[in-house]
């Protein structure tokens, strides 16, 4: 059966969580004034999760962080004092109006600090998108015809009017305080990035289910601050996700570009964000994330969908791990790519082939090991094209 996604603060838990006839389980985000402060997966009997036990159960699963944030909002401690910047909210996107329009009614509901909202249109095949963006107020479009979701990311640093960029992915759903917690971070001088919590928005499907439990875009419910003359540069998997993400304006110029050969709409399908993530760290800048910055995503609903998605995975992950070894001299990728393979992928094919219980499909395993095979040889293909493409 599904498993329910739920949404519950600790202020104000009901006395009884009912119409889930159609779930077996529930993984509840449990929030304390508000804030997200942890998960925990329920059962469902009978399709309600009853009341009397229901606060000790979140209470427990939120731990010390829960008790952490507790103390916080007693003693009213915020070490941010300064502003926050304004912001120019981007969605880069492409044919998915469905999903686009569920984003932008949700950044419609967010309180008004003046924030500019950008769509950004990557190499459209109709007009859907333009008269959707033309319907809503206040939100600007910009057509970019050179294809590749990085592409896109440079246009919207380039036309955004504000001195943060803060990015959602087309299928995400921001929730009411994203924006304020993504730019209320960058009050140090040396923060050049913050991420987000990005939670599943459903799991109805065996695709879901899947995705959340080998690639969940959340890192957690600690804000980490990763700081560039200390973090390893080349792990930046547990940094956050390009889905939720923010950057100041001035990125470009002190560090370049995003790599328009990386991420969705080009050969290497991905890698695009954890190689800007990279470059951050290198340059010795820093990264915050801030489960405070919560936005909900909608994960790909059909078998094949996810098996696409894993082999892009692959592929992105040793694109950005080549253009590191090769144009960069950075030996540790081999190191990574050897331990990701050793550590993780290894033993998950070794499980799958001797069927053991909760093991990954092996399906999967193979379409990410395909796409990692298929990584470096896309990069430079990639690359080709641009330099082709340029002329």
């Amino acid at each position: 059966m599904a498993t329910a996604v739920l949404d519950l603060d600790l202020n104000r838990l009901p006395a009884e969580i009912t119409g889930l006839e159609n779930y077996g389980r529930a993984l509840v985000l449990i929030r304390l004034n508000g804030r997200p402060v942890g998960k925990v997966s329920l059962p469902v009997a009978g399709g309600r999760i009853g009341g009397a036990e229901l606060r000790t159960t979140l209470i427990d699963a939120g731990g010390t962080l829960l008790w952490e944030r507790w103390l916080h909002d007693r003693l009213e401690w915020d070490e941010r004092r300064s502003a926050p910047p304004a912001v120019t909210v981007a969605i880069c996107t492409r044919d998915r109006t469905e999903d686009l329009g569920r984003c932008l009614d949700a950044l419609m509901r967010m309180p008004d600090d003046g924030q500019e909202v950008l769509v950004v249109d990557n190499c459209p095949s109709t007009e859907a998108t333009r008269r959707l963006v033309e319907s809503c107020n206040g939100v600007r479009y910009v057509r970019e015809d050179r294809p590749g979701l990085n592409a896109a990311r440079n246009r919207a640093l380039s036309e955004a009017r504000h001195p943060i960029v803060a990015f959602t992915d087309d299928d995400a759903v921001p929730d009411r305080g994203w924006l304020r917690a993504l730019a209320s971070n960058f009050d140090q001088p040396l923060t050049l990035c913050v991420t987000g919590l990005t939670m599943p928005m459903e799991l109805e499907t065996a695709a879901q289910e899947w995705f959340e439990r080998h690639n969940p875009f959340g890192k957690g419910f600690k804000r980490t601050v990763f700081k560039g003359i200390q973090a390893d540069p080349l792990r930046v998997g547990r940094v956050g996700a390009g889905v939720n993400m923010a950057l100041r304006k001035t990125a470009p110029e002190l560090i370049g570009f995003f790599d328009e050969a990386l991420d969705a709409g080009t050969m290497t399908r991905s890698g695009g964000d954890h190689e800007m993530f990279s470059r951050i760290l290198m340059a010795g800048y820093d990264i915050v994330y801030d489960p405070a910055a919560l936005s909900w995503h909608r994960h790909r609903r059909t078998w094949e969908e996810l098996r696409q998605a894993l082999y892009g995975y692959g592929t992105g992950a040793y694109a950005f791990m080549t253009r590191r070894l090769l144009t960069e001299g950075e030996l540790g990728a081999l190191g990574l790519a050897w331990e990701w393979f050793h550590v993780q992928q290894l033993p998950d094919l070794i499980h799958a082939l001797l069927r053991r219980p909760g093991s990954m499909p092996l399906d999967l395993i193979v379409a990410e090991l395909r796409g990692c095979m298929a990584g470096p040889r896309a990069y430079f293909a990639s690359r080709k094209r641009l330099r082709a493409r340029a002329g």
